[in-house]
């Protein structure tokens, strides 16, 4: 008797609990989710927090003055074009960036009208002194290279060698003397200029196999492909700057791929998995354009591993490569040592790891799926 109690019990509860079910579908559109498995999982995965996508920025070359952007592609290597290329000191072969060489900021880069150059201007050793000066033309030596090198044009114009980033040995292709002597000449010192070679740069601290639960490659960033910044941090930032007499700061300081207006400032501390949409993603009413037969592009997702734990670069000016000697190192030092993996260094900003890839562009949202405390900064380039 007891046993037959407890299951009449379980029923009664089952139909109390299933009565809701089968009401609400009249009056939230639960037919159409329950007819599309793809608008279930995404009304399952309902964003704990939604922001925009403000502005795309890319370094072609790493150190060098980097490009804003409207629409880029996403890869799982970083943003299209990202950090493919360096420079490395010609003897050693190990690169060369800002944290030795202030000066390589003043190095721009451009993109040609059709994409398809990659077009940088390196001031002349004699514009050192005069780099306001109204005739930009006469300062700069321009080279022009692919923008995306074929197999065919990098076996005929460049030589393929060993270099070293971080503690990582692989290899780049070399380009030719005639490319290097401009940007020897500026850096005063034997450099060479190469893009990024066959053998995989693997993921290491944060992003490693054995953590990242899949084997990923990068180029030549420091350590993960995609760092993703906050504008309302910037801004709570440069409101602590303001009350040491400093002018406020710009992103660019910090270097980031993808940066996003942000709903409350270091919210971003938290991110695990974020989701970047159109901004026309399925809605869960069944209203939108995915019932309109229109063409939306799957969501981009990017595992974030890690806070990005900040050495002293935000303090070189990009626009004339002075460096601070105290900020915004030491406010940012002040409160923000806020990862145990990484005690005396402030951060700012995220590192990601995309899962797939495809088509970005500034307007799009991204969404925080997944949000975690225990955030960790783990040592390995």
């Amino acid at each position: 008797m007891l046993q037959s109690h407890n299951m009449t019990s379980a029923v009664i509860l089952g139909l109390i609990l299933l009565i809701p079910i089968l009401l609400i579908p009249r009056f939230t559109g639960w037919p159409k989710l329950i007819q599309s498995p793809t608008k279930l999982l995404l009304w399952c995965q309902r964003p704990k927090q939604s922001t925009e996508i403000i502005s795309l920025r890319i370094y072609p070359i790493k150190s060098c003055r980097g490009i804003e952007v409207q629409s880029t592609v996403l890869k799982q290597h970083g943003l299209d074009l990202d950090r493919r290329w360096m420079l490395v000191d010609a003897s050693s072969n190990t690169f060369l960036t800002i944290r030795q060489i202030p000066d390589m900021t003043r190095i721009r880069t451009a993109l040609s009208a059709d994409g398809d150059e990659l077009v940088v201007s390196i001031p002349k050793p004699e514009s050192n002194e005069s780099i306001q000066d109204q005739d930009q033309d006469r300062q700069f030596h321009t080279i022009r290279i692919p923008s995306h090198p074929s197999p065919q044009w990098l076996a005929a114009n460049t030589n393929i060698g060993p270099v070293h980033i971080w503690d990582t040995d692989t290899d780049g292709y070399r380009y030719s003397d005639e490319i290097n002597a401009p940007f020897s000449a500026f850096l005063g010192r034997d450099v060479v200029l190469v893009h990024k070679g066959p053998t995989p740069r693997v993921l290491k601290g944060n992003g490693a196999p054995h953590r990242l639960g899949r084997v990923q490659t990068t180029g030549f960033p420091d350590v993960h492909p995609v760092q993703i910044a906050s504008e309302s941090s910037l801004a709570e930032l440069n409101a602590r700057l303001g009350k040491v007499g400093i002018d406020p700061i710009t992103v660019e300081r910090f270097r980031p791929n993808i940066v996003v207006r942000g709903k409350a400032p270091w919210s971003e501390d938290s991110w695990k998995l974020v989701r970047i949409t159109g901004r026309n993603a399925v809605g869960i009413s069944g209203d939108s354009a995915g019932d309109s037969g229109a063409a939306i592009q799957s969501p981009l997702d990017l595992d974030v591993v890690a806070r990005c734990a900040r050495c002293q670069v935000p303090n070189v000016d990009p626009d004339t490569a002075l460096k601070n000697k105290k900020q915004p190192w030491d406010t940012l030092v002040s409160y923000r040592r806020v990862d145990e993996g990484s005690k005396y260094k402030p951060c700012f900003g995220m590192l990601s790891a995309p899962r797939n890839e495809g088509a970005i562009e500034v307007g799009m949202k991204l969404e925080v799926l997944e949000e975690t405390t225990g955030h960790r900064y783990v040592a390995g380039f």
